[in-house]
């Protein structure tokens, strides 16, 4: 078994499996080549008694087929026939897995399990059937489902309302890699990168093993982002359509959110991305979005003060945002195209909008490197939208509600060097304050904290304005 890097809560709960004495079902989903497969074949103390994966537009003759090929590897027999159902495919499979938990703790991991699930072929009732009249009774046994498409496996295994309802044991949403957990993925490889090298990659790929996998030894930030995405047969080329119709039938609904999400860093309202997609209201707009927030491409933002239905919706996934900015459509390719791009004001765009993502899914960093990880606190997003035109709007990013009587309201810059504070921006933060202050009518006191890569240069230049500051090293912490 390979070594797992990170994934500390996952690894436990695996162990905690493993070891609990009771029959288990564990359901996995995490968008595509983020590890899932990964962390099932490794996680787990002993080997897996089978394995079996689902064939991606397969008839159900060839995963009949596939499915006797594995169970044969699994059991060393010869050949077995291929199983004309289901039915009789979980009936071999209980024949095979008996003597085998009358001595031990046994874990079987079916793979890609919403590609199985064929149009008629009956695969959901024979697997319901084998749990719930047979494999839900055996206390030594665990069986392991994963999939891919995030939404199949919500609807279809764990808010199922059928035979499988409340059947699931335990569950994992496999994320991307923190960064932390980044660095650490890398620097087992063998990959010496400083700090600031490596949130470029990550702002770039975002975590996620498959493509951190290309990088080599000796290759600068810069180097492995014009291999990966701007050389003919890079890997990240072509990733972005074949990542999004691998996870949903009629994909092209999700990616015409996802485009829409990209041209706006701040953020749309549900209505705006109906009226921008030309969506029809109601549950299929729901459900698409429903569907992207669970495969951990978008996530929503409650604004401060307000409620669920005002929500903001942000695209997260660092590797979309950064092939519709710079790879789609793009006629620049070959070496040094990255570090041309670089110089360009539109990097600054792009960088802040990354580096922002970046701080909002690593915010118990940011709480502990502020020194209030222990207070309760309830993070959001808030802007104002002036209602007559000699008003200002505001906008904030990262706003924490403390609960010891303080909001801390988060500015975060992304910069290859300690970040200055100019005139002009200072007034435009205190505007911002001073408008949450009005518009809010909060009575707690507000502190500004300043998240950046090298520290502010000039603090002191503007006495009282910045409370904090938390540098990209906290960023790193597992």
């Amino acid at each position: 078994m390979e070594t797992i890097i990170g994934r500390a809560t996952e690894k436990k709960l695996l162990l905690d499996i493993e070891k609990s004495g009771d029959a288990e079902l564990v359901a996995i989903y995490g968008r595509r080549r983020v590890g899932k497969t990964f962390l099932v074949r490794n996680g787990f103390s002993r080997e897996l008694a089978f394995e079996f994966s689902g064939i991606h537009h397969a008839t159900l003759d060839q995963q009949l087929e596939g499915f006797s090929l594995a169970l044969t590897q699994a059991s060393g027999s010869l050949p077995l026939a291929k199983p004309d159902s289901w039915l009789k495919a979980f009936e071999m499979l209980k024949q095979y897995l008996t003597p085998l938990l009358k001595n031990q703790r046994t874990v079987i991991f079916m793979d890609e399990f919403p590609w199985i699930d064929t149009p008629k072929s009956g695969f959901l009732p024979a697997f319901e059937q084998f749990w719930n009249t047979w494999a839900s009774r055996q206390p030594k046994l665990v069986v392991v489902i994963c999939g891919s498409a995030a939404s199949w496996m919500i609807t279809k295994i764990i808010n199922n309302k059928g035979g499988l309802h409340n059947r699931v044991t335990k569950r994992i949403r496999l994320l991307p890699f923190t960064v932390g957990e980044t660095a650490a993925y890398l620097k087992n490889r063998k990959i010496k990168l400083d700090k600031y090298q490596l949130l470029q990659l990550y702002m770039a790929m975002g975590g996620i093993p498959h493509y951190l996998k290309e990088i080599v030894p000796g290759e600068s930030a810069a180097q492995v982002i014009d291999k990966l995405c701007f050389t003919k047969d890079g890997l990240l080329v072509d990733e972005f359509k074949n990542l999004y119709f691998s996870l949903f039938d009629n994909a092209q609904s999700h990616i015409d959110i996802v485009k829409a999400l990209a041209k706006k860093g701040k953020g749309l309202s549900r209505q705006e991305i109906i009226d921008t997609c030309k969506l029809t209201t109601g549950g299929h707009a729901t459900k698409l979005l429903d569907e992207l927030i669970e495969s951990g491409f978008i996530a929503d933002y409650t604004p401060f003060g307000k409620t669920s239905r005002d929500k903001l919706y942000k695209l997260v996934d660092e590797y979309s945002l950064f092939y519709l900015k710079y790879i789609d459509g793009s006629k620049a390719t070959g070496s040094g195209t990255w570090l041309k791009a670089m110089t360009g004001q539109s990097w600054t765009s792009w960088s802040g909008n990354a580096f922002e993502s970046i701080c909002l899914k690593h915010i118990p960093q940011i709480k502990k490197a502020m020194g209030i990880e222990a207070i309760y606190t309830e993070e959001s997003v808030w802007r104002y939208q002036p209602k007559v035109k000699t008003e200002k709007g505001a906008q904030i990013d990262l706003l924490i509600d403390r609960n010891d009587g303080c909001i801390s309201v988060c500015e975060m810059k992304f910069s290859a060097k300690p970040f200055e504070i100019t005139k002009t921006y200072a007034t435009e933060l205190n505007n911002k304050i001073d408008c949450f202050q009005q518009q809010t009518g909060t009575k707690k006191t507000v502190f500004l904290t300043m998240v950046t890569t090298y520290g502010v240069k000039n603090a002191g230049s503007h006495p009282g304005l910045v409370q904090s500051e938390v540098l990209m090293d906290p960023l790193f912490d597992l």
